[in-house]
């Protein structure tokens, strides 16, 4: 096996069981790259992986929940005894609250949970799956952030975001905060970390509201999943370029 996947680009996509993440995970594999499909969902997983088999990628299960430390390093030592390093991180998974999301009435508990998988699960899975990057050749990390999550855009008049978010947006602005702070940390190295905006797509987290389909909004992640050596790093980027942070 070690063999075979030293031939092979090796991606893990967490979060891969549905909507953006299925499509990232699909992008990458039409790529000709080994995809490992991160959801905590059994099922989903599976018929993830079905899926993307019968469609010709070269797709495998990993069981993974980005809140659980257990979890996390189980991943971890699945893709290193399957693999022996990893190529891509793509760290898709991500929840919103409910609606309202006025900061004054917000309920804490929901400030929590978001924190936890947007942010804090995006660290424990990069902690985690750090040695594995470096082992590669061209190690690449992408976070999934959103417009929402840039100050710049907040606070520009006219520009409509969608209302008040108390917790999703600032989570995603808190991502990009760290993003930086892992791009300077990083900068000696050949790994290239940044962050992707999918834009307004319709999934079940905004309740199928959006206005672009799930393989649209994973373009760009798949874009940033491929760099050249000498691409960017520390940034943040939808379809038409460089976000303001």
């Amino acid at each position: 096996m070690l063999a075979v996947m030293r031939e092979k680009t090796i991606a893990l996509v967490t979060g891969a069981n549905k909507g953006i993440g299925y499509e990232i995970a699909a992008g990458l594999g039409a790529l000709g790259w080994s995809v490992g499909v991160g959801a905590r969902h059994e099922q989903r997983r599976n018929d993830a992986v079905a899926k993307l088999r019968a469609a010709g990628a070269d797709a495998f299960g990993v069981p993974l929940d980005v809140t659980d430390d257990e979890s996390v390093t189980a991943a971890a030592r699945l893709i290193e005894e399957r693999a022996g390093r990893l190529d891509v991180l793509v760290n898709n998974a991500g929840v919103a609250g409910d609606r309202p999301e006025e900061p004054t009435t917000i309920d804490l508990e929901t400030v929590r949970r978001l924190v936890e998988t947007n942010v804090i699960g995006v660290i424990r899975v990069t902690n985690a799956m750090l040695p594995l990057l470096r082992h590669s050749a061209h190690p690449r990390i992408v976070n999934q952030s959103s417009h929402v999550g840039s100050l710049a855009l907040q606070t520009t008049p006219g520009v409509d975001l969608g209302g008040i978010s108390g917790a999703y947006a600032p989570t995603k602005t808190y991502l990009n905060a760290v993003t930086i702070q892992y791009a300077k940390e990083l900068s000696g190295t050949n790994i290239l970390i940044n962050n992707a905006c999918p834009g307004y797509v319709a999934t079940d987290l905004n309740g199928f509201s959006g206005t672009q389909t799930p393989e649209q909004g994973a373009a760009v992640a798949i874009r940033l999943a491929a760099l050249p050596d000498d691409g960017p790093t520390g940034q943040l980027f939808d379809d038409n370029g460089v976000v303001p942070w």
